[in-house]
């Protein structure tokens, strides 16, 4: 997908959030026809000497003798989605990706054809944490090789989170968001200064620098001082339209700031005020309202389609926040299926033992065979899946968004109330028994998502029903 097109991600250091907790916000942005589904892989052995294929052009990857249960929002779509899923696994590890296309590098090395869609998987099919997750991904490209011109990966657990941008090719440097920041990433590289001696914050390619003075890309003013080399400005390709980003790097930071930011391409920012999920899901709802870069007026123009690009937008599939808990089955990931806007962030708990019917029609290894290849009736309109019921009512705001959307909103906010009004007695409640008898727990917490997810499926159903009528 073009940059345009792609997806934006926020990123809470546990020092600048209001719970104390890690905070991971991320819009999956895809054009095309695609819909989303989700699948919960088991932890499972293997036999020596398997091979993983993701891709057939690509590299075949040796395989673990053991793997870890993760989550796995799954793309499916008419075109080849290759970096458009999301994971987070049993022990708390979640991976999200954005498109930085495209890079400089045009002579990239690759092995037996690189790695490219397998990276997501292999890091939560592996990881225990953040950190294992960066060494894991990089140890797969320093071997392979990279396919897409450029991307940024957020790899993020409940103590820290990683940001690793990626070049076509073997290059690459990882940069670790501090605790008391706030990290926003439309679809560019936002990693500058890159110290090689800081091992606790970076992980990057030895010659990441010297490389990049080879190329032509980077002149150090004075011979031998580094200290003025940008990652992202000698990799990045300048030549490429980088309106959309612009605008979205500036907005969000204006939120998390409260303020007019100084740099618009800056990697984290401190906040003058703490962030909670609130905070989050605005920033990844925003239509920029009451700034001189909302175009809508009023919402007399849908806000998608200004011509101004938006972080909430026509093409967003998906968007969540990831509260991270110390026991990685409390863990809430708050979910929406398509425009954050047109509809409500549900709790699911990573502990959940199966997925919610309604919200999956495969097993993982049928939709891992596919993924490349998937049958038109999966992109076809079904009220058996949840996902039509919220793409019912965001078509509805396409249309005719000023007039539906202040009762698309009432509903939306009012089910996210009742959920957080009621979040930590329930939770509270289900650790108790959690103490005592782990299964138990896990089942509260499956029946609990399993009976939100259905909520908002129904409500959102009866919701298209009411809006059309005259």
């Amino acid at each position: 997908m073009g940059n345009l097109e792609a997806c934006s991600a926020i990123l809470v250091g546990k020092e600048a959030s209001a719970t104390g907790e890690v905070l991971f916000g991320h819009n999956e942005d895809d054009s095309g026809n695609n819909v989303m589904i989700q699948h919960l892989v088991p932890r499972a052995t293997h036999e020596p000497g398997k091979l993983l294929e993701f891709e057939a052009e690509c590299a075949k990857i040796p395989q673990v003798e053991q793997t870890w249960a993760y989550l796995w929002s799954e793309t499916r779509a008419s075109w080849k989605p290759s970096f458009s899923d999301t994971f987070i696994n049993e022990w708390g590890v979640a991976v999200a990706t954005d498109n930085c296309s495209p890079s400089r590098e045009d002579m990239p090395e690759l092995t037996n054809g690189g790695i490219g869609y397998g990276l997501g998987h292999i890091i939560a099919q592996r990881a225990r944490t953040a950190r294992e997750g960066v060494e894991i991904a990089v140890s797969l490209i320093e071997k392979y090789g990279y396919t897409a011109s450029g991307r940024a990966y957020q790899i993020v657990d409940k103590h820290e989170g990683w940001v690793l941008q990626v070049v076509q090719g073997k290059h690459y440097v990882a940069k670790r968001v501090p605790d008391d920041e706030v990290m926003f990433i439309p679809n560019w590289y936002t990693i500058h200064q890159v110290d090689l001696s800081d091992k606790a914050n970076y992980i990057a390619s030895p010659d990441i620098i010297t490389y990049a003075i080879d190329r032509g890309w980077y002149t150090p003013k004075r011979p031998g001082d580094y200290s003025d080399f940008s990652f992202a400005l000698a990799y990045q390709d300048p030549e490429k339209n980088q309106d959309g980003n612009i605008v979205r790097h500036k907005n969000a930071l204006r939120l998390i700031l409260k303020a007019e930011p100084q740099d618009v391409r800056a990697f984290s920012v401190r906040p003058p005020h703490k962030l909670g999920v609130e905070d989050v899901k605005a920033i990844l709802r925003t239509h920029y309202e009451g700034t001189d870069d909302d175009l809508s007026k009023g919402y007399l123009i849908n806000p998608h389609t200004t011509g101004k690009r938006t972080i909430c937008t026509s093409t967003t599939l998906e968007s969540f926040v990831i509260q991270f808990r110390e026991q990685p089955e409390f863990t809430c990931i708050w979910r929406t299926l398509l425009n954050p806007c047109t509809s409500p962030y549900v709790p699911w708990y990573l502990g959940i033992t199966s997925i919610p019917p309604g919200y999956t029609w495969m097993s993982p290894e049928a939709a891992l065979a596919s993924h490349f290849d998937v049958p038109p009736a999966d992109l076809s309109y079904r009220p058996s899946r949840a996902w039509w019921a919220f793409q019912s009512v965001q078509d509805l705001a396409d249309a005719a968004y000023a007039q539906v959307f202040p009762r698309i909103s009432e509903a939306r906010d009012a089910l996210e109330k009742e959920w957080a009004d009621s979040q930590a007695r329930f939770e509270q409640q289900v650790y108790e028994v959690f103490k005592q008898d782990p299964d138990k727990a896990r089942a509260m917490l499956t029946h609990y998502t399993h009976t939100q997810a259905r909520k908002a499926w129904l409500r959102w159903r009866a919701l298209f029903d009411e809006l059309m009528k005259p």
